[in-house]
């Protein structure tokens, strides 16, 4: 008698492997997914925070809009590890618009998801 698997029980093996595989897959990008826009609100947050902080410090009216350098110093490690999860080769400026006081900052590449990374 021979000892081994037949090729219908290593078929089997395979099939359930798959089958496992095309479960989890969707669910691990889903959770990728969420875990970058977590990340990308966070920063807004940030950004949002610094923004405030900023005006407070230099004494600015509502209408005032900061720039990159102006909020760099009142977020931990400045702007250069504050880019959107969703893409991480882009830069600080073309990951998000700080605009105004009064509004909140936006993620220019978030937004194109769904759902958006808004603050």
């Amino acid at each position: 008698m021979r000892k081994g698997f037949t090729l219908v029980e290593i078929m089997i093996v395979v099939a359930i492997i798959g089958l496992l595989a095309a479960i989890a897959i969707p669910s691990f990008i889903k959770a990728r997914t969420t875990s970058q826009r977590n990340a990308c609100v966070n920063n807004l947050r940030q950004i949002d925070g610094a923004k405030e902080q900023w005006a407070m410090a230099a004494n600015q009216p509502p209408t005032a809009v900061p720039q990159e350098a102006n909020v760099a110093e009142y977020i931990k490690g400045g702007t250069v590890n504050c880019t959107c999860p969703a893409d991480p080769t882009e830069i600080f400026s073309t990951s998000y618009a700080i605009n105004d006081l009064v509004t909140d900052p936006a993620c220019k590449i978030g937004s194109t998801f769904t759902p958006a990374h808004t603050l």
